[in-house]
Formats: structure tokens, C-alpha cells, sequence
């Protein structure tokens, strides 16, 4: 099994080279670099520049760098990354510390540049006819990506798609990839509405009435949040709100990941990032929104029990403020 403290020592080593070689003999006279423990990386304070090594999926972890700079009291915050240092680039500059990214080049650091948003492509007409299919069913016909789906509640249960093999198109009923391919093997031949509102009001039960912790009722839980501020915009003092797709697509359904809505409040289109447990992620997140709407007012809701003040210092961070919002 791999030693996580090896690890950790290693990320240290390099961040503290990499720091050593970028400097050179400009480093600061008498001023040496304070290492500190960092889960998933490495950082180390030289002054009052605070410098964070990300090793684990760095993409999504700008939040806890920024959250650990801050504590520091630090003034400025240096990321280094080998990887997904565009998107750390781009949602660097929606906060008022000043945030380097900088790509590791073996032992050379070179500054990122910030990837644009993509481009989503649109869902093709032939796939559309299955709107009515869906909504049919029971199920709510959403678009991501050029991907054309139906949820309950939140959670994905049909998405349509292309025959690999045929280029037919069809509707595939289940809850993930593994889900579709199992439910296809053994309900192939029942019609697709019927099979589909099978589903449906399973999973709704799951979704709204569920108390025993069932896998249904945990998945994708910041989806079922936004339906709730869909159907009751005045938890957020909003007079109304709809769903958006997401400014990047979603790595899977299983992983928690921000979801969007935008919503007036007090007649100003707001930008509004659901999000539930603690993920430092979901501020970060707020920058792609303001970019991919063109809204700059935005509030980030979550759960009462999540909104600590990690939540609060980092919305306060960003340039301007969002502000973070409870709901019990």
C-alpha cells in the first residue's frame, strides 16, 4: 500500500526545489521558506507569498489552496500544478488576492494560461424527439452539454444517445453508464415510456421520502437543492429561478459537482451556485458561472449545516463578493 506520509514528504522536497530553482539567487535575504502540511500537495510560506503545490486533482482544489493562503494571512498565493493549470488560471482571476499559477516543467516553472470556457455544442434535433417521451413518463427533460436528458428530482434517470453500432438513436433508461447498459440487457424488449415511468416513481420515492440513507437518496444531492430553489425561489428572496447548464461538463453523476440556476432578486438576474457538504470547490466555481452567464450578482447555497467560514472568507474573496446563503 502506498505510505501517504512518503508521499507528502516527497511533495514537500519538490515544492521546495521547485520554489529554490524559480528564485534562484533573488530569494529574499534572510528570508527562508516555512514549510506546513498540505493534503493532497505541499506548501510553504517565504515571506508573506504563500506557495501551494497541487498533486491531487488540482482543477478542484484552487478553494482549499486559497482557503489555507488566507489563513496564513498570506498576500499574494503562487499555485504549481503539472496539470489543469488552465482552469486554475481562469478562475484565479475572479479573486481579489493576488493568485500566480504557474505549470511545472520538470524543474522549471512556467506561467499558466488560462483555457477558456468550451464552447457547448448544442443537442441534435434527431435526439429531441424523446422530449416527449420523457416528459411523459414523469421525468424532466434537461439539457447539458448537448446531451439531452431526463431527471428526477435531480438525479439522472434516461439520457438519450447514439448506437454505437447502428447510429440509431435511443432512449436508455438507468442512473449512470454501468446503470443504462445493465437496465438495456434485461428490460430490452418492454416499451421505453413504460419502463421509464417504472423508474421514475421509484427513484421519486427514493428522492422525497427516503429515510434510511438509500444510495438514490444520497446521490447528487446539490441537484436536488437547485430543484428545491426551482420550485421555492423565495428560500433564496428570489422571485424567481431556473435551472442552467453548467459552465463545464460534469466528469460523471456520482461525484458531487456545483450546479447552476439563475435567478431575480429584487429584478436583478442572479447568478445561484448550489452546492452541499463542504467543498472549497464551489466558490472557484462561482468565477466560471459569472463568465459563462454574463451575471456578476451571485449567491452560493448550501445546506445550513455547510455554510461555515471557510464558506463565508472565500466568497468574500472573490472579486466582487458572492454571497453565501442557508437553507435548512
Amino acid at each position: 500500500m502506498d505510505d501517504p506520509s512518503r508521499f507528502a514528504r516527497l511533495n514537500a522536497i519538490k515544492l521546495a526545489a521547485l520554489v529554490r530553482e524559480h528564485f534562484g539567487d533573488d530569494q529574499p535575504e534572510g528570508v527562508g521558506p516555512v514549510p506546513s502540511d498540505f493534503p493532497g500537495g505541499a506548501a510553504l510560506m517565504l515571506g508573506r507569498d504563500a506557495w501551494v503545490l497541487l498533486a491531487d486533482r488540482p482543477a478542484r482544489a484552487l478553494g482549499h489552496a486559497l482557503a489555507w493562503a488566507l489563513r496564513q494571512g498570506a498576500a499574494q498565493l503562487h499555485l504549481v500544478a503539472e496539470e489543469g493549470t488552465g482552469t486554475l488560471a481562469r478562475r484565479a482571476a475572479g479573486f481579489s488576492l493576488p493568485i500566480s499559477v504557474w505549470h511545472a516543467e520538470g524543474r522549471t516553472l512556467l506561467p499558466a494560461v488560462a483555457e477558456p470556457l468550451p464552447e457547448p455544442p448544442s443537442v441534435p434535433e434527431a435526439h429531441r424527439q424523446w422530449e416527449t417521451v420523457i416528459a411523459a413518463a414523469g421525468a424532466e427533460p434537461h439539457e447539458e452539454f448537448g446531451v439531452l436528458s431526463g431527471e428526477v428530482a435531480g438525479l439522472e434517470v434516461c439520457r438519450v444517445v447514439d448506437d454505437p453500432f447502428t447510429g440509431a438513436v435511443r432512449l436508455e433508461v438507468g442512473v449512470g453508464a454501468h446503470d443504462r447498459e445493465a437496465f438495456q440487457m434485461l428490460h430490452g424488449d418492454r416499451p421505453t415510456e413504460e419502463a421509464l415511468a417504472e423508474v421514475v416513481r421509484a427513484v421519486l420515492q427514493h428522492r422525497l421520502h427516503d429515510t434510511t440513507g438509500h444510495p438514490l437518496s444520497r446521490l447528487a444531492q446539490e441537484r436536488l437543492l437547485r430543484r428545491r430553489v426551482v420550485a421555492e425561489p423565495a428560500l433564496i428572496q428570489a422571485s424567481s429561478a431556473v435551472m442552467i447548464a453548467p459552465p463545464i461538463p460534469r466528469p460523471n453523476l456520482k461525484d458531487p459537482v456545483p450546479c447552476l440556476a439563475l435567478a431575480n432578486i429584487a429584478g436583478d438576474p442572479t447568478v445561484v451556485v448550489c452546492t452541499t457538504g463542504v467543498d472549497l470547490d464551489a466558490v472557484p466555481y462561482v468565477v466560471d458561472a459569472r463568465l459563462a452567464l454574463g451575471v456578476v450578482p451571485c449567491v452560493v447555497v448550501m445546506p445550513r449545516r455547510d455554510a461555515l467560514d471557510v464558506q463565508r472568507l472565500l466568497a468574500e474573496t472573490l472579486d466582487p463578493p458572492a454571497i453565501i446563503v442557508p437553507v435548512d
